[in-house]
């Protein structure tokens, strides 16, 4: 009896006290805890006996918060979807359900494709589980984010500023020191003027927006319109870049070479589901899928600028609502619910802090117009809604548009941008993204001519428009002789 003792006493003291509890029973009690627990229970023997047990405890064992809390970053996601009525609506509220403010939106719409450029802050797990969810929608060709790859990102923006009769000199002559001066070293241009206002045309990446922003405020900021950002990835030189040796049959070098089609490059005909027709059993191939792999939207996007017979005709309204989450599911879910379907989007920040601007062409007759405003008005986030079609309107859109070339057509293709006065703003070894600014129909010309040498990829913001102040609409100047 003795020798079992000097074990029993232990085993039954530990059931009154943890103090009695030997310290070689702590490393084993600690196996059975996570990693953090194992750092922390040798810490905790060590000052088991000092009064300050819990301060080493915390001030060694957790980390810092920053360094574990996932980063949240800005993302820029495209999506190319073939475009059906309460498609802009489906999307936006993927997002709206997850809580998530669309910070920048632009939609580059046609009669059967569109492509979405959205800019939301985020983790980048968060962002890939919205991304896998927007994959699963029907009619969306494909989702990708391009933050993290070089790329050519641009905005469009119409500012209207206060033109007082102090500064009316100045904004009137060339040699002006104060708004012309801010307008060439921006790049600007002006396409509106009159006695009490100047409306300033101006492209750039989101940072050069802010700048001019910024240095126009002392004048008294009006109205602002802008779209979000859309972007296209900068070239890679050699035959690894995605777009090596797609390219027009026109050229000598290449025209014995050319694997695709040098405009829609579908993918090659073969049985949905890449079954092979020579496997055992029963194989029942059906047609083919003509989804395009290139981003590329049709030139027109199917703008009514006349009447027909039954008075219908493509309405450009603006809105002006609160930025805030799941706004714009409830604004495009009015449309959606009443069979309109969106010709043109574009949304931005407005000139009041908190407010954002949504311009959209919507095609209807002025009655159903009017119906529409009105349910619109209801929302609560809603401050005004006005249907511009019958007023006159200085209107503008932004296009990225990549060519296929090689140095043989680059002259050419440089000839052509000169025309319509687009810019290069990338240039590879093999292609020339060009940038864009105008209406509709300079828009159209443009693609048009350069459908031959090969388009790789277009992105389009929707229209903005902003109210003539000076009263002038070129629509009723067309067609009619200046007097010599």
């Amino acid at each position: 009896m003795a020798a079992v003792a000097p074990y029993s006493i232990p085993f039954q003291a530990s059931t009154h006290s943890m103090d009695l509890i030997p310290k070689p029973s702590i490393a084993l009690f600690s196996l059975k805890f996570s990693s953090n627990a194992r750092r922390r229970l040798p810490v905790y023997a060590q000052t088991a006996h000092g009064d300050k047990q819990n301060h080493h405890l915390l001030s060694v064992s957790d980390p810092p918060l920053a360094a574990t809390r996932p980063k949240v970053k800005r993302h820029t996601i495209s999506v190319f979807v073939g475009d059906e009525s309460g498609m802009i609506n489906r999307i936006a509220g993927v997002f709206a359900r997850r809580g998530y403010n669309i910070e920048s939106l632009a939609v580059g719409l046609n009669r059967d494709k569109a492509l979405f450029t959205i800019v939301v802050s985020g983790t980048e797990r968060v962002l890939q589980q919205v991304m896998e969810q927007l994959q699963k929608l029907v009619n969306v060709l494909k989702v990708e984010d391009i933050s993290k790859e070089p790329q050519v990102e641009r905005e469009l923006m119409l500012i209207k500023i206060n033109a007082d009769p102090k500064y009316r000199a100045e904004v009137v002559m060339l040699d002006s020191l104060d708004v012309m001066w801010l307008v060439d070293i921006f790049r600007a241009k002006i396409v509106d003027i009159s006695d009490h206002s100047l409306t300033i045309e101006v492209t750039g990446d989101p940072g050069k927006m802010v700048a001019v922003q910024r240095n126009l405020s002392k004048f008294g900021i009006r109205e602002i319109a802008r779209t979000g950002k859309i972007a296209l990835r900068r070239e890679k030189m050699g035959e690894s870049a995605p777009f090596w040796r797609f390219s027009a049959a026109s050229y000598p070098d290449l025209e014995a070479t050319r694997p695709v089609d040098t405009i829609s490059r579908t993918i090659t005909e073969t049985p949905i589901g890449g079954s092979d027709t020579s496997a055992g059993g029963d194989v029942y191939p059906v047609e083919s899928s003509d989804i395009s792999v290139n981003q590329v939207l049709d030139a027109h996007w199917g703008v009514l600028n006349d009447e027909d017979t039954t008075g219908l005709r493509s309405h450009t309204l603006f809105l002006v609502v609160n930025d805030a989450p799941g706004v714009l599911n409830l604004v495009t879910g009015v449309f959606a619910r009443r069979g309109y379907n969106i010709q043109s989007l574009a949304v931005g920040h407005a000139e009041v802090e908190g407010h954002s601007r949504i311009t959209t062409v919507v095609p209807g007759t002025d009655e159903s117009i009017r119906k529409l405003v009105q349910q619109l008005y209801k929302l609560v986030d809603v401050h005004e809604v006005r249907d511009l079609t019958h007023l006159p309107f200085a209107e503008r859109e932004l296009m990225l548009i990549k060519i296929a070339v090689n140095a043989a057509a680059r002259r050419n293709v440089l000839d052509i941008a000169s025309i319509f006065r687009a810019k290069a703003v990338d240039v590879s070894g093999h292609t020339i993204t060009l940038e864009l600014t105008g209406d509709l129909d300079k828009m159209v010309a443009l693609q048009r001519l350069l459908e031959p040498y090969g388009i790789c990829e277009v992105a389009r913001t929707g229209r903005l428009a902003l109210i003539r102040e000076s009263g002038v609409d070129s629509r009723y100047l067309r067609g009619y002789s200046y007097p010599l």
